[in-house]
């Protein structure tokens, strides 16, 4: 299936739906809307081309099925019919969808192909999106997901309203996506649209898209996604079926022996940390991702820094962390806890870093970890630099691995500013007190898991989640916000 491709409605909702499980929620459409002069004429003629080249009777279809044996609410663009624009007949249909799902407590799952909104009704069919971004809002407000597949092409209001509120957001690859059609742009100001700009592709690279999704993939990848949210208020099993809370600590470490062996190559990340459980990838790229995962039967959201994605040289920036703090007011949402998975050499250092607000950005990731209102757990898996480690560390509980450490700078810099130099990097490490057993003792971390092997260390921190989780706890601020307090001596 080639890039672009534009996929009918109907072939789309048969892709997607399971066999013999899908239920139309349109009713006729008595009376077509008229244009807003009342000269209906002309534009009737055009809706009855449309009706018939589309085989639709208007912009949308709507209606219900199950996706993998999950059931959900959908509504369906139909590109084919006066380009999949949305006028007072289409806006209603979507406004009694969204209504309709969020009364029977139903996932809603929005599929816009679109070029926005329909010019023959004018202001009338503009103000359609306010009320379908109303009638979105107040689904989210009931803590019901909203999953939103931007197909080619999605432009105008309805990527400005519908389009852009998903808790989860993925996009067609190749697929059109803007705010200005290419070709209003062009006749404005006499000059095409820039290329490459108003590209799935690009809108992940700038994260205001997760994940760019084949068509084809699309029924496993919304299934698994479904899945879990369907069990996201589920209670695990209790503590016995979770494991211990952490393992023995046995080792006592250098703290520059940690710092090099959390930066070995081939050691084990957050890809290997979500292997071990059913999970579903919601972002499958670049240096920070999400993905639901359940934690012993409890799911929660996972935002974790990607180790591998950072060795090739993709940093965290000012984008990344404004997409972590949509995920965790998603998951606020939703009412399902955070889990944030710390493994990072720092945020990236540059002039476009700082000139999109890196500090404000960290500065504000951290505010929505510490105020939102689900449980929330942080890992420490390995190296936790700087800022970047700063704003996904605030939780109800800490969990480390034994030999991941936190730290204001790499050792390296924190050389450079005491002595001006890099050889002093193994005692900074330890005069800093960056390791997580050091952190333990004072307070700051409160689980701390020791093993022989990757996977041995990695199942002790699922355990000690679950564990948390299992006990359904009330997000703790105080705890979130906590400072080292002195040794015991």
């Amino acid at each position: 299936m080639g890039q672009r491709e534009r996929l009918t409605a109907v072939r789309l909702r048969d892709m997607l739906v399971d066999d013999g499980t899908w239920e139309s929620w349109d009713t006729v459409i008595a009376r077509p809307a008229e244009t807003s002069d009342g000269e209906d004429r002309a534009y009737a003629d055009d809706l009855a081309r449309a009706r018939q080249r589309a085989g639709t009777d208007e912009a949308v279809i709507t209606g219900a099925g199950m996706i993998g044996g999950n059931r959900a609410a959908i509504v369906l663009s139909e590109f084919g019919f006066l380009g999949g624009s949305i006028g007072r007949d289409a806006g209603k249909r979507i406004v009694d969808a969204v209504v309709r799902a969020t009364a029977e407590r139903l996932p809603l799952v929005a599929l816009p192909a679109s070029g926005g909104t329909r010019m023959q009704e004018g202001t009338a069919a503009f103000l359609q999106m306010v009320a379908i971004t109303g009638a979105v809002t107040a689904h989210k407000a009931a803590g019901l997901p909203y999953i939103v597949y931007l197909r080619h092409p999605t432009t105008g209001g309805v990527f400005a309203s519908w389009g852009s509120l998903g808790h989860v957001t993925w996009a067609q690859p190749g697929a059109l996506v803007g705010f200005l059609g290419p070709r209003v742009y062009e006749g404005l100001h006499g000059e095409p649209f820039p290329d490459g700009i108003q590209t799935a592709e690009n809108l992940v690279r700038t994260t205001v898209v997760d994940d760019v999704v084949e068509p084809a993939e699309l029924p496993d990848r919304l299934a698994a996604v479904l899945r879990l949210l369907a069990r996201r208020h589920e209670m695990s099993g209790g503590e016995a079926d979770c494991g211990p809370a952490s393992v023995p600590v046995t080792r006592d470490a250098e703290a520059w022996a940690s710092v090099l062996a959390t930066r070995e190559p081939g050691r084990a990340g957050l890809v290997e940390f979500l292997a071990l459980e059913e999970s579903a990838a919601l972002s499958d790229a670049g240096p920070l991702r999400f993905s639901l995962s359940s934690f012993g039967g409890r799911v929660a959201l996972v935002v974790g820094y990607d180790r591998v994605s950072q060795e090739r040289g993709e940093l965290l920036g000012p984008r990344h962390l404004r997409e972590a703090r949509r995920a965790i007011m998603a998951a606020g949402d939703l009412g399902m806890p955070v889990v944030t998975v710390i493994d990072t050499p720092g945020a990236e250092l540059s002039v476009v870093a700082e000139e999109g607000g890196l500090a404000a950005q960290i500065a504000r990731c951290t505010v929505e970890l510490i105020k939102v209102p689900v449980p929330t757990v942080s890992i420490l898996l390995g190296q936790g630099a700087g800022g970047a480690a700063l704003a996904l560390f605030p939780a109800d509980l800490r969990v480390a691995r034994a030999d991941a450490w936190l730290s204001p700078l790499p050792p390296e810099g924190a050389s450079l500013i005491v002595y001006r130099d890099l050889d002093h990097a193994a005692e900074m490490a330890a005069r800093q007190g960056i390791l997580a057993r050091r952190l333990a003792a004072q307070q700051v971390v409160d689980v701390v898991v020791d093993a022989e092997t990757d996977r041995q260390a990695l199942a002790g921190l699922r355990a000690a989640v679950a564990r948390f989780l299992a006990t359904s706890p009330e997000p703790d601020i105080p705890a979130r916000v906590r400072v080292p307090v002195a040794e015991e001596r």
